[in-house]
């Protein structure tokens, strides 16, 4: 915590020092990132120092190591430093039409086969210079998914790292996270046309089949294994991968049974001849939360920027 001190006498830029020095691990990196000479940055660690009454960063060979109460500290700085940032950029008008600002998605690759041509087709017309960074984003292996398993997406979003991230509706995230449905999903049966089970779409002959299964870690195991064994049956997994894009070809030149969200196959099953039929086991809808932080928001870009994006996946659903 700083000390008890006249808080007019704080410069508001050894804050960004700080920022800069860890992002960067280096004081003559961090000078050149922030125009300054290394002589003023190191200037500028000592007045902190003296300031938070900690070292914060140790020399090393390679360059700076932060201290235990750098790395303590680090997060409550980000907060303050995105805060300051969020009201200066709230007051800053934003121009879609002549901005060339680049925002940051986090989503899966089902996404991006569904929406992602709808979204340069907007942006191209409503925003040609703005850019989109997307990133795949995966839930934590450690963790179950109703105990945080997407957690560390949450801490991209208040880091900055991510302006807006799609998650599953199981999702919790505290009151200071803005969460907006905006689309209901479901898994169905894909197939190749002409298939035994696309032909008889029955709990029996999709027991039958061999299986391919879309698992992030190579699990052959799902929640459809569970519902099957619920009702005293069982399925062959011949293959599983790591995305949804790859399985739409492997489905498509084989005899496998996926389950696949309805949206992906309703947008690309006719180009890889690969038809739709419903699951023989109840399975819920699962909705999809366009999440971002309130302090983000603040910010008119980010705003326009969750807007449109949200606005891209409910006008343009297969």
């Amino acid at each position: 915590m700083l000390n008890q001190i006249d808080l007019s006498r704080v410069d508001l830029n050894l804050l960004v020092l700080f920022e800069t020095v860890l992002a960067e691990g280096n004081v003559g990196r961090a000078a050149s990132m922030l125009n300054l000479s290394p002589s003023a940055v190191s200037h500028g660690l000592g007045r902190l120092r003296r300031l938070l009454n900690d070292p914060l960063f140790l020399r090393t060979p390679r360059g700076v190591i932060p201290t235990e109460r750098a790395l303590d500290l680090a997060p409550r700085i980000a907060e303050i430093l995105q805060g300051v940032r969020g009201v200066l950029a709230g007051t800053a008008p934003f121009d879609p039409a002549t901005s060339t600002r680049r925002f940051r998605l986090g989503t899966g690759d089902a996404f991006l086969c569904v929406y992602g041509p709808a979204m340069v087709s907007r942006l191209a017309t409503a925003a040609p210079g703005v850019g989109l960074s997307t990133l795949h984003i995966v839930p934590s292996f450690r963790q179950s998914p109703s105990e945080g398993a997407w957690d560390h997406v949450l801490e991209m979003l208040e880091a900055r790292e991510l302006d807006l991230a799609l998650l599953p509706s199981w999702t919790t995230s505290p009151p200071r996270f803005v969460a907006r449905p905006v689309v209901k999903d479901r898994l169905v049966a894909a197939t190749r046309a002409g298939h035994p089970h696309a032909l008889d779409p029955t709990l029996d002959t999709y027991c039958a089949a061999h299986h391919l299964v879309v698992s992030l870690r190579g699990d052959p195991v799902t929640v459809t294994d569970g519902m099957l064994t619920g009702l005293g049956r069982g399925r062959t997994v011949t293959m599983t991968v790591p995305n949804f894009s790859s399985a739409l070809f492997l489905a498509a030149g084989s005899d496998l049974i996926v389950s696949l969200p309805e949206s992906l196959v309703a947008a690309h099953g006719a180009a890889f001849g690969l038809v739709a039929t419903p699951l023989p086991y109840e399975i819920p809808h699962n909705s999809i939360l366009a999440v971002t932080t309130k302090a983000a928001l603040q910010d008119a870009g980010v705003a326009w920027a969750v807007d449109f994006i949200c606005e891209t996946i409910i006008g343009h659903r297969p």
